[in-house]
């Protein structure tokens, strides 16, 4: 374990990964907002690889400097780890020749030095050449040693690459990124449901780096695929709709921790197998997760649970006192059981009622049901409540 400070931490190394993926999504919104068609990988070719359609691939490489004041002097390393993977990349041939290449460091590249020639204004490629052949002559870093020989090895060769180098430096550190994220997606929603519409594509777009740098999902992320996703969370944070989390659906349950729940004890109570009564723990677990997820990104109208919860009971009370009218007052035990059963059948396989009429994910209605029930606010069983609170009181110690 590191501790906070030490030389051997691997936080700036964390940040710097983290930075270079939330760097993808920012520069994909732009190109996204602007219309272009683009494919992009990141640590492929280089930490981040744009290839628009019909333009050159764009290599970028990103440096970030939290925790420190960094400058882009002659000999820093950041600059020459990027030139070397760069000129190695030109000379085997597994770069395309007409790569332009960028460099974005949070560092300051002072005035004179070889990155302000090579800015994107006012640009000196000329000088900025004659000053890399000269620290890469006389500097005695070692650190740079390799980035120093794969320079000067074929100098004719690589020295066009340079008039395609840009150097984007003082760019925002990643604690600025969210910002600038959401400054362009502002358009696609509705300022209130901006911070859980950013949190969510981010999410989104995190885990489809992850598949596509694991070889689970290959090749490139394509520029049609984040406007699908950003197009499906619009909708999904419209007045008439709620957005389902995918991080809700698959996380893994502790059943063992709600089987003494009370909507559980309702189940066994009507003797409902374990594999049914597993698929009702999940059905409340995503429920609860879900709504619990609404509350807290403020996403419900005032009331709004409240008034749902009342309409589960109004369509519950139809079918529950429709069964025990035909049951009467004098069924056997076995004929309430199999009534109730019944009326737990409709449940899962009938009642859905969408929280908003484009919300129609069946685990919410199932597990709210579920969770009413858990309140023994409804029940299956003719005699729930009674019956229920007499299972439980004589479950406890000492009973």
């Amino acid at each position: 374990m590191t501790t906070e400070g030490s030389p051997f931490s691997a936080a700036d190394s964390a940040l710097g990964y983290l930075y270079q993926c939330r760097y993808a999504l920012l520069d994909s919104l732009r190109r996204w907002r602007q219309g272009e068609d683009f494919l992009v990988t990141v640590e492929t070719l280089d930490d981040i690889a744009f290839e628009p359609t019909g333009r050159p691939a764009e290599l970028l490489q990103t440096k970030h400097h939290l925790s420190r004041q960094a400058t882009l002097t002659d000999a820093s390393p950041d600059l020459w780890k990027s030139i070397r993977i760069w000129c190695e990349g030109v000379t085997a041939g597994s770069i395309p020749a007409d790569a332009v290449f960028f460099l974005l460091t949070t560092a300051t590249a002072p005035t004179g030095s070889t990155a302000s020639y090579l800015r994107t204004k006012d640009r000196d490629v000329e000088g900025a050449f004659k000053k890399l052949v000269a620290t890469a002559q006389t500097s005695k870093s070692q650190d740079n040693a390799r980035a120093y020989a794969a320079f000067l090895k074929d100098q004719a060769k690589v020295r066009p690459l340079f008039e395609r180098v840009f150097i984007l430096d003082e760019t925002s550190t990643i604690t600025v990124l969210p910002t600038l994220i959401r400054q362009e997606v502002r358009p696609a929603v509705h300022k209130a449901f901006l911070e859980p519409f950013v949190e969510r594509l981010e999410g989104w777009w995190f885990a489809r780096v992850i598949n596509q740098m694991a070889g689970v999902t290959p090749g490139p992320i394509l520029s049609e695929e984040l406007e699908d996703q950003a197009d499906d969370l619009r909708e999904q944070f419209k007045e008439d709709n709620l957005p389902i989390d995918d991080a809700v659906r698959g996380v893994d349950i502790d059943i063992a921790s709600h089987i003494d729940k009370r909507f559980v004890a309702q189940l066994k109570l009507i003797s409902v197998t374990n594999p049914r009564i597993f698929i009702a723990i999940r059905e409340y677990f995503r429920a609860y997760e879900q709504r619990s997820r609404w509350i807290r990104e403020d996403l419900l109208l005032v009331g709004e649970l409240d008034r749902y919860e009342e309409r589960l009971i109004e369509e519950w009370q139809i079918f529950f006192e429709r069964m025990k009218e035909n049951l009467g007052e004098a069924a056997a035990e076995t004929e309430k059981v199999r009534a109730a059963r019944a009326l737990y059948q409709w449940v899962e396989s009938e009642a859905n009622f969408p929280i908003r009429p484009r919300c129609t994910e069946p685990f919410v209605t199932r597990g709210s049901l579920h969770i009413l029930a858990d309140d023994l606010r409804i029940g299956w069983h003719p005699d729930f409540a009674e019956r229920v609170k007499r299972a439980l009181e004589s479950s406890e110690p000492g009973a």
